[in-house]
């Protein structure tokens, strides 16, 4: 006799926080220095002051800096905060307020806002008491390889907030499930979801304000999804929209990808509000100054650091993530400002720190992909030294260098080959990979890719600082014009310098990475620093994907490319050297047909990629092509000679940036044949030749 199996389901329990249990919920504390605690219990999400307060005996209710209280008859939903007694001695590093309503660090979800603070007291929003289970159906992590990767970072309420998404619960987790199609016509395989963790919706007083959070880097628990993204306004909802999201993203075939905030919060420095941290452990969360402990050490540009290498926060952030992995199925992490868990407890940069170096090593994380933003707001730079093989970055140094060739820069050519073929000069002399450096032209920090080519210098005046936020090193050009232009030529030139670049992201070597709307020439009208507009200049224009229906149509097929060509998706570096006796993997030519002169090379180059087959678990649909690349960022025309050993090739065009939609693409690498004698490309151009391996006459002689 035989039985279905039963689906398991799995969560993974927290041992701080509010527990629920059969009969009711246990209430977990870490706080060293408290000489009190006591849990608020609240019927409403606008009550300002509880219908309950329970107090913890310090002799029988705590366990060395462990406060423990079971409480029977509570259940999922009940609102809650903490409030803790003890010294008040900032010289000390201690802030503890017995009046102050502290959320929970590790709160599972919060709701409501700020409460009106006319007396004094700030009333947060409120923690609200979770079941974890959920009817996941079956799902598991996708674990797609890194190198078959194609990311595409949006933020979740500006992906479907403006009303031409035409989604029935705009601006939520529910809207993205809503978008899925698009996602999947586009062909990416990752979404990167901007901070989902709780942050402040207004401000932390109160108050109103003139512009909101929009980005959502100001965390208020790191434990919780953000309350702002659900559709319902049910307390916990978010819970349990954030796993339909991501089962939904699962089933269409895309990961999800977090970007968390561990190197700060909300609570900001001495002048900020006493919310969570600051009231129960002050002196263990966050970086102070050790010559005024009153004071907060500042690697962030944000007020305060955290002080993420001391042991206890430590345990905080390794049971975060594995939270997120274990009870939302979420595939991986890009760490913002990575380069501050690289910090000890002085703020000092070691080697192998403890924190980095115990996260690319948690057994539980081991299937995840974990991505470091490798800088900080201090200096730190650490691009191709991070950390161990397990961590991939941000690689702004891609980012710089395709930007300036593009431009027109002298001198880039070098850089740009070095870029194209997955930067080895940053990741394979510790042993790293290719897909270790996350390629991206934009993010949401900085210019748009629509705005990169149409503005010379940024335009933040709507963030009321006097546009002087803002990187002014952009790297941008306008063509002539700054900003929007009814003239053809110039605009003809933006366009072309789009797909330049898009051909350049998704031609290389390395996991790309689009900005949501780069596909469709999104505008924030020049602001490199939408932080905090919740409004039309971040938000998706869904008119857009129909007004550029070609450019979507051209970035849909180059990830098809892509896909398809192992050659792009390579997982060891290219050495130049012969493949089989015949071809090297790569080659580099000068315009004249010659190998490239790196020292004296302009602004053009050729770039010759042989097929290969032999990568793990790539697989091509249309068989694998040699590729031959020209990349010509001059203004003037410029010609091109087929070097000598590529000439008996059958060359078949499949990328002209100069042409119309739908001659600039052939995705089946089928397009009309190369023509006897020179290439010829008008300025700023980028064209691409692909031929089956078989049909060239013998390249190696015997004699």
């Amino acid at each position: 006799m035989s039985t279905a199996p039963l689906e398991l389901q799995f969560t993974h329990p927290l041992p701080y926080g509010a527990i629920l249990h059969d009969g009711g919920v246990q209430f977990v504390i870490f706080s060293r220095w408290a000489t009190g605690m006591r849990v608020l219990l609240y019927e409403r999400v606008s009550d300002r002051d509880p219908a309950d307060i329970l107090h913890f005996h310090p002799d029988t209710d705590r366990w060395g800096d462990i406060w423990s209280l079971f409480v029977p008859g509570l259940s999922a939903g009940q609102l809650y905060h903490l409030q803790a007694d003890g010294p008040f001695e900032p010289a000390r590093g201690h802030r503890f307020d017995g009046r102050a309503r502290l959320i929970d660090p590790y709160a599972r979800a919060l709701a409501g806002n700020f409460l009106p603070a006319d007396d004094g007291i700030i009333r947060p929003p409120k923690c609200v008491v979770v079941d974890d289970s959920f009817d996941w159906q079956g799902d598991r992590h996708l674990k797609r390889n890194l190198s078959d990767t194609v990311i595409y970072e949006l933020h979740v309420r500006g992906f479907t907030r403006s009303r031409t998404s035409g989604v029935d619960h705009p601006g939520t987790y529910l809207g993205v499930i809503e978008k899925i199609p698009y996602l999947q016509s586009l062909g990416v395989t990752a979404v990167e979801l901007m901070p989902i963790h709780e942050y402040p919706i207004n401000n932390c007083w109160g108050r109103p304000e003139p512009h909101r959070n929009y980005w959502g880097y100001d965390p208020l628990a790191f434990f919780a999804p953000h309350r702002g993204y659900a559709a319902s306004r049910e307390p916990g909802a978010q819970v349990r929209e954030f796993k339909e999201m991501v089962r939904a993203l699962h089933q269409a075939g895309i990961e999800v990808i977090l970007d968390v905030v561990f190197n700060h919060t909300a609570e900001g420095n001495e002048q900020g509000p006493t919310l969570s941290f600051k009231g129960l452990a002050n002196r263990i969360y966050y970086m102070l100054e050790p010559w005024d402990l009153s004071r907060y050490r500042n690697y962030t540009g944000c007020g305060n650091t955290v002080n993420g290498n001391h042991p206890i926060v430590r345990e905080m952030i390794f049971l975060c993530l594995r939270h997120f992995v274990l009870n939302y199925h979420v595939d991986g992490f890009r760490f913002d400002l990575a380069s501050i868990l690289s910090r000890d407890r002085n703020g000092e940069l070691v080697p192998n720190p403890p924190l980095v170096e115990a996260i690319g090593e948690d057994p539980l994380l081991s299937d995840t992909k974990i991505i470091a933003e490798a800088w900080d707001a201090a200096g730190a730079y650490q691009v191709g030294s991070f950390a161990t093989r397990r961590w991939a970055e941000w690689n702004g140094r891609y980012r710089d260098d395709v930007r300036r060739f593009w431009r027109g820069d002298p001198g880039m050519v070098g850089p740009l080959a070095t870029r194209l073929a997955g930067s080895s000069d940053l990741y394979q002399a510790s042993g790293r990979s290719p897909y270790h450096s996350i390629n991206f032209l934009t993010s949401h920090d900085g210019f748009t890719l629509n705005d990169l080519v149409s503005y010379n210098h940024k335009h933040n005046e709507a963030n009321g600082e006097d546009n002087r936020d803002g990187d002014n090193q952009n790297n941008s050009y306008n063509y002539g014009v700054e900003g929007p232009t009814r003239r053809r030529n110039v605009d003809r030139v933006r366009q072309r310098q789009i797909k330049n670049t898009l051909a350049t992201l998704l031609l290389s070597n390395g996991v790309p990475m689009l900005l949501a709307g780069d596909e469709c020439r999104r505008t924030q009208h020049g602001n490199n620093n939408a932080y905090c507009q919740d409004n039309a200049i971040s938000w998706f224009d869904w008119r857009l994907a129909e007004e550029h229906a070609d450019l979507v149509r051209f970035c849909q097929g180059l990830i098809e490319v892509r896909m398809d060509q192992p050659s792009l998706r390579r997982v060891s570096f290219l050495t130049g050297s012969a493949v089989a006796g015949s071809l090297p993997d790569v080659a580099w030519y000068a315009p004249s047909g010659v190998a490239v002169d790196w020292h004296n090379a302009a602004n053009s180059l050729t770039c010759f990629l042989a097929a290969t087959t032999s990568e793990a678990n790539h697989q091509s649909t249309s068989g694998s092509r040699h590729l031959l690349l020209f990349l010509h960022a001059g203004t003037a025309p410029q010609e091109f000679v087929m070097p000598p050993d590529l000439k008996h090739f059958d060359w078949r065009l499949f990328l002209d940036t100069s042409a119309q939609d739908p001659q600039d693409l052939y995705v089946g690498l089928n397009g009309p044949p190369l023509e006897p004698g020179p290439v010829q490309l008008s300025g700023r151009t980028f064209v691409g030749y692909a031929a089956v391996p078989g049909l060239a006459a013998p390249l190696v002689r015997a004699d």
